[in-house]
């Protein structure tokens, strides 16, 4: 199961490392070309996802190594650690962006070739959509996967987004809101930039929960708490606590039993761990359930 898993996992990237090198190079020679502020928003962008792209690649076969007295966690918090790099470096890059292009703003905007900006936004939406659907037809839950996929999102939206921008300076080119020509490509710059913004800021602090290894959020608690109360309830057991710790893809659950009768069996314990973590293994990447008995 590991193995096929980690075998999609490896395609996977391999075809997103392949389509972001190819698309950042594209976007950075665009970006000369046209010199649009907001095409080159976008391949900065880009071109710092890549950066931070290949190290995460690398680690990938690590993720699927058992677990040791040494490494408790594996290299899971490893993988947090780079995701929490990875959008914190992009959240900086974003609100650089953001500042960069109100300069611009405010010393009176510039100029561009609109309909240039728009045939090539718009072939470029036209491929990102390609490669969105592509990955989500193949991939499973994992977090790396997961940040790839919504930066493919996020190339979707900005392009169409873009598209439809600078198609509207174009019709506006002979009327008499044209004096505001000058001041789209930034304008449209900066939204995309704050487009951008939500994402960073809400998986900085996942990561950060995982990485000081606290419960995950209530709704995850309450899902695996729901479960847990289900299939112990046929046992002669009651939960008693629960202790639940989320890092990189990894899910460990340990359960705190009490016996009714003060009578422990191991057979029972068993049993409970294997249908709690059949009815959880779907909803979480790699799980490890473990039954304790509370003394």
């Amino acid at each position: 199961m590991h193995d096929k898993k980690y075998k999609m996992e490896n395609k996977i990237l391999k075809l997103s490392l392949t389509g972001t090198i190819i698309f950042t190079v594209v976007e950075v020679i665009a970006a000369v070309l046209l010199g649009s502020k907001t095409v080159i928003a976008d391949g900065i962008f880009d071109l710092f996802d890549l950066m931070l792209l290949l190290p995460m690649f690398i680690l990938v076969p690590f993720l699927y190594k058992p677990v040791s007295e040494n490494k408790p966690y594996g290299f899971s918090q490893i993988e947090s650690l780079l995701v929490l790099l990875k959008y914190t470096v992009l959240l900086v890059v974003v609100i650089n962006m953001i500042v960069s292009n109100i300069k611009i703003l405010l010393n009176g905007g510039h100029t561009v070739d609109a309909f240039s900006v728009l045939m090539y936004e718009s072939t470029l939406c036209f491929f990102c959509i390609l490669m969105l659907l592509f990955l989500r037809h193949r991939s499973y839950s994992s977090l790396m996967i997961q940040s790839e996929l919504y930066l493919w999102k996020v190339d979707v939206v900005s392009t169409l987004g873009i598209s439809v921008a600078f198609l509207f300076q174009l019709l506006l080119a002979n009327t008499k809101l044209k004096f505001i020509i000058p001041y789209i490509d930034s304008s449209v710059a900066i939204v995309v930039s704050l487009f951008l913004l939500k994402e960073p800021v809400v998986q900085i602090f996942k990561t950060l929960r995982e990485l000081v290894l606290f419960s995950p959020e209530k709704k995850i608690m309450d899902e695996i708490r729901i479960v847990v109360k289900e299939d112990i309830k046929t046992y002669d057991y009651s939960l008693d606590f629960l202790d639940v710790t989320q890092t990189g893809r990894k899910t460990w659950i340990e359960v705190y039993v009490k016996s009714k009768s003060d009578i422990i069996k191991v057979k029972d314990f068993k049993n409970i761990q294997e249908h709690i973590t059949k009815d959880l293994e779907n909803k979480f990447d790699q799980i490890s359930v473990e039954i304790i008995p509370a003394i």
